[in-house]
């Protein structure tokens, strides 16, 4: 183990001890987590679709958090709608960071070059692009493939990421660690995936939190207006019936998904702000030492 990885896990440590708000929102990350393989692994939420009692049922010992308008239970149907939060979030966070860790690294290792250009008019091209403009064009081209939304959340995500690894790239590119492993013969490729990315740990990993919270967001609004998930059940969904209940004097679907929504998003929000406090140089007070 790197003494970079050693190093960030200790500053980590140190800071939710000396935060609370961190140490809890990451024990509720982790329930979120619990219930997200527990839905994966088939012990709840299963029956989400299952008509499984009466419409508009109230909380009770069959069903905790009563039931939707056609008698599906609600608690199953948000516990379940956890697991599909956590399927894009983890999915579109970790493609995103890996492509934009790349396309950043690449470009400032290589700037002012051709790469570089590339990158950039990339970059620019994508954030010209409406988002849900992008979205909707997808979906049709796709025929509205549940994987439209991934895609399009994957090929404009990663633009922020790339932006931020690529000024801190035409940083360390400048320091003597890099400059003794040119002279030692290593190629950009390698200078690039064994120097300069592990110094940009502290970024990726912010932004990975970052993204996952966007993604989760996204999906929900999308979801809410029809283009979003397609083959299972998600708070967005819900949140949709939920609006239509309202008028009907039932604000259970709208209730419980709203707030699974606000913990997950709420812990994510303040987990991501502890990890900017502890890892990122620019905020802390203790001097960063590079990985050579």
């Amino acid at each position: 183990m790197s003494s970079l990885v050693v190093q960030s896990g200790q500053r980590l440590r140190a800071g939710l001890v000396a935060e609370p708000a961190g140490f809890w929102a990451l024990v509720v990350v982790v329930l979120y987590a619990a219930v997200a393989g527990g839905v994966w692994l088939g012990w709840w939420g299963g029956d989400w679709s299952a008509l499984a009692g009466p419409g508009w049922a109230g909380p009770s010992a069959d069903h905790w958090l009563g039931t939707n308008r056609l008698g599906q239970d609600i608690l199953a149907r948000a516990l379940a709608a956890t697991a599909t939060a956590f399927e894009i979030g983890v999915l579109v966070a970790l493609t995103t960071t890996a492509i934009g860790g790349l396309a950043g690294g690449l470009a400032g290792y290589s700037s002012p070059g051709w790469a570089d250009e590339i990158v950039l008019w990339l970059m620019g091209t994508l954030d010209a692009i409406p988002f849900y403009l992008l979205v909707a064009a997808l979906a049709f081209a796709l025929h509205g493939h549940a994987w439209a939304m991934h895609l399009a959340m994957i090929a404009t995500f990663w633009t922020t990421t790339a932006r931020l690894v690529r000024a801190e790239t035409q940083r360390i590119r400048r320091l003597p660690f890099i400059e003794a492993a040119r002279v030692a013969g290593l190629r950009p490729r390698s200078i690039i995936v064994r120097h300069i990315l592990p110094n940009t740990a502290h970024i990726l990993l912010v932004q990975t939190t970052l993204v996952f919270i966007a993604a989760i967001k996204v999906e929900v609004v999308l979801s809410f207006l029809g283009i979003g998930t397609q083959d299972s059940i998600s708070w967005g969904v819900m949140i949709a019936e939920g609006s239509q209940d309202i008028l009907a004097g039932q604000y259970g679907n709208f209730v419980v998904a709203s707030l699974f929504l606000f913990g997950l998003v709420m812990a994510f929000s303040l987990l991501a702000d502890q990890l900017q406090d502890s890892l990122d140089p620019r905020t802390r007070d203790s001097r960063w030492q590079p990985h050579g």
